[in-house]
């Protein structure tokens, strides 16, 4: 089984960054994609394959980055030029096959 901690949330303020973190579990992490979701649909945000190329939507192209550290069984999220409308709860997850998710992290981003 594949277990995902999200960490690394808090409150910042617009144009500040943030870099959250996801450390999984369990066997294959290498065998996966990984992927990171936000608010209460779980909007995709972006995702990093196995060959370490992304994926971004379209709302966050540019600001964001995704990176994956395969000793540390970690992915990472670094968020740039944050503006309110990131605000929210931030999931990781395998793709494609969806393991059980996580309690995520909140951003809060408010002056």
């Amino acid at each position: 089984q594949v277990q995902l901690v999200e960490s690394g949330g808090g409150l910042v303020q617009p144009g500040g960054s943030l870099r959250l973190s996801c450390a999984v579990s369990g066997s294959g992490f290498s065998r996966f994609d990984l992927g990171w979701f936000r608010g209460p649909g779980r909007e995709f945000v972006g995702q990093i394959v196995t060959r370490g190329y992304t994926y971004y939507s379209s709302s966050v192209r540019g600001r964001f980055t995704i990176s994956r550290d395969d000793a540390e069984n970690t992915v990472y999220l670094q968020m740039n030029s944050l503006n309110p409308e990131d605000t929210g709860i931030y999931y990781c997850n395998t793709i494609p096959t969806r393991s059980e998710w996580g309690k995520g992290t909140l951003v809060t981003v408010s002056s």
